[in-house]
């Protein structure tokens, strides 16, 4: 964790997004949740939130901050579907954001995650999800989940979260789907249950989420450029900080981020979280899905003169 912290640090960031959350149903290496026949029980322990309170001693030793991630849309590391398999017995995603049961558990685990945190400065904010939407791995739900459905639970669980935790920022996770049905463009429709506007307005969502991999293959570099610009317009006109988590191509590289960068620092978009960083350790190199950006590789420079740009602006 040092030295991965270490070379993030070295690349000028400030901030890293991980991941708060892994669900899992039979234990095994670390975890912080444990499920069993609709029992959750919380790892404390050292394969537990002892080991993300190492998380949390690395980052601060390397002069960084965090934005964690309190569960996942998607199956990685457990997420929404354990808790809805586990509590309804069913695949439909979207009862994570419905059903009661589901919630009070969620909100359970926030309970004690956040908590454990509260006065810890080296957390700049916490996330309600990763990259939520009706739907997730199973590929299944309800049929009845809309934007409505995902931007109500989205102000019940931030309201929570700011119940607990009044210290820390507050965001979504999200990939910033548009709510427009009538726009040609997929990610602009909201047909995935996000309405990005309507969640950046709720009171108790503190700042902006969006990514960038939506497979645009006529134009990726200007369709990207396009998306950073329309979210910039929405962060103006809700007057808060927005943000790029995960972006990438796996070609063109330099070029396309040139292009990406220079309109995040000359729009005034708050920044961006590359996706993601990489790292050559002494047992191997860290998981590389070919957008992994490696201290000698070919971006890296790009990234330091990104961040020195971005600390220019101020």
């Amino acid at each position: 964790m040092n030295a991965a912290f270490s070379d993030i640090a070295s690349s000028g960031a400030t901030v890293v997004r991980t991941w708060g959350f892994n669900d899992v149903t039979s234990p095994s290496g670390d975890y912080y949740q444990l499920w069993s026949n609709g029992q959750p029980t919380i790892n404390t322990g050292s394969t537990g939130l002892e080991n993300f309170d190492n998380v949390v001693a690395a980052a601060k030793a390397n002069g960084l901050r965090l934005i964690v991630t309190l569960t996942n849309n998607w199956s990685d590391y457990g997420g929404m579907d354990v808790y809805v398999s586990q509590l309804t017995g069913t695949t439909n995603h979207d009862y994570f954001y419905t059903n009661a049961n589901v919630i009070a558990a969620y909100k359970n685990y926030i309970t004690a995650f956040v908590g454990r945190y509260v006065d810890e400065p080296t957390i700049l904010g916490w996330e309600l999800a990763n990259e939520p939407r009706c739907t997730g791995s199973t590929g299944t739900s309800t049929g009845t989940c809309t934007t409505t459905t995902i931007t109500n639970w989205v102000s019940e669980i931030s309201a929570f979260i700011k119940s607990i935790d009044t210290n820390h920022l507050v965001g979504l996770g999200d990939e910033g789907f548009f709510n427009e049905p009538s726009n040609p463009s997929y990610p602009y429709q909201g047909s995935e249950g996000i309405d990005f506007n309507a969640n950046l307005a709720i009171s108790t969502i503190d700042f902006g989420t969006f990514h960038i991999s939506w497979g645009e293959t006529s134009d990726p570099t200007g369709w990207g450029t396009q998306w950073i610009s329309d979210h910039q317009a929405s962060q103006a006109s809700a007057n808060k900080p927005t943000i790029v988590e995960e972006f990438g191509v796996t070609s063109d590289q330099v070029s396309t981020y040139t292009a990406w960068y220079n309109e995040i620092v000359s729009s005034g978009l708050t920044g961006d979280l590359i996706w993601q960083a990489g790292s050559h350790l002494s047992s191997g190199d860290t998981p590389n899905d070919g957008y992994a950006e490696y201290p000698d590789g070919q971006v890296f420079p790009l990234i330091q003169q990104h961040a020195a740009a971005l600390k220019a602006r101020g």
